[in-house]
């Protein structure tokens, strides 16, 4: 059967469209083959049930704490470098109200000390106290509600500093609160002296404002909540010379009437610390106050003479 030459020039049309749709269709099949293997990773970790469950109403409650800090043989490892051991048995106490600094080369494990206060991660054995109570049995959004953080690098939000400084808390906070926090951060006098003043806009990340205003910012944000328990995480490592001079200010202010634990690299700003502990090995090397551990001779005065040779 000889069909009619326009139906000819359909069939021929319909073919050759259908061949290029094909052909275009198949050289996506790559990407369907990972979007598939990535959207199985994806549904694995939304149903992975984590270890510590921020969000579980389980644990006792406090009113309130003292702010006494117990790390009893505490030994810890990263899940992902179960072999490298990163504490090895600390064990130390911090009394309600003192400040107490931790000292010592990057990887001795400080900056562990604090994630395991507030619940990062659990001890691979060993027990931590606060108030006579293990933080394990405590519930966690309360426990982490006692404490506030400031870090090296300030995260601020794409919005006001005003809305910064309360960010994250419940429930509306009084404009009064807000100027309060700014001045014991030492970060008032510069808010208003902006146009906009407590309504200025940082940009992303702060962008818009100096690292010594972030970081006062940050301050502010961490005072607003009334922690019983301050963490100071190097706060002034990342700022120059005289920033760091207004931020030690700030955070001299900070500490007072709470608990505080300072993580420093630079010595000269924990010298006022009640009790400073060098961390060797994921163990305490030494301990005392800055004159006793001067007097020692010992690691301590190494770090501080080589600090002072670095300066000169």
């Amino acid at each position: 059967m000889i069909l009619p030459m326009k139906v000819n020039i359909r069939v021929f049309f319909a073919i050759a469209f259908t061949g290029m749709s094909v052909g275009q269709a198949s050289s996506f099949l790559p990407d369907y083959s990972k979007a598939k293997l990535s959207a199985a990773y994806i549904f694995q970790i939304l149903d992975t049930l984590p270890a510590i469950d921020v969000f579980s109403g389980r644990g006792q409650r406090l009113t309130e704490i003292n702010g006494e800090i117990e790390f009893r043989n505490v030994h810890f490892k990263y899940p992902l470098r179960p072999n490298l051991p990163v504490l090895q048995g600390i064990s130390f106490n911090v009394k309600p109200g003192q400040t107490v600094a931790l000292v010592g080369v990057s990887g001795c494990g400080k900056s562990t000390v604090v994630s395991l206060l507030q619940r990062y991660y659990d001890p691979s054995s060993g027990e931590i106290f606060i108030d006579g109570v293990n933080i394990k049995d405590m519930n966690l959004l309360m426990l982490r509600s006692f404490i506030s953080v400031v870090s090296q690098e300030p995260i601020l939000f794409d919005c006001s500093i005003k809305d910064n400084i309360k960010y994250g808390l419940d429930e509306d906070i009084d404009m009064n609160v807000i100027i309060q926090a700014a001045r014991a951060a030492n970060a008032h006098d510069f808010i208003i002296s902006l146009p906009l003043g407590y309504d200025t806009m940082v940009g992303e990340k702060g962008a818009q404002l100096s690292g010594g205003q972030k970081q006062r910012v940050a301050i502010a944000r961490a005072l607003i909540r009334n922690p019983r328990v301050l963490l100071l995480d190097e706060a002034t490592s990342a700022l120059d010379t005289e920033s760091e001079k207004v931020v030690q200010t700030a955070l001299d202010n900070a500490q007072e009437g709470r608990t505080c634990i300072v993580i420093a690299h630079r010595l000269s700003t924990i010298q006022n610390a009640d009790v400073i502990f060098i961390i060797e090995n994921g163990n305490i090397l030494e301990q005392g106050n800055h004159q006793e551990l001067l007097e020692k001779n010992g690691a301590y005065a190494a770090l501080v003479k080589g600090q002072k040779f670095n300066q000169s």
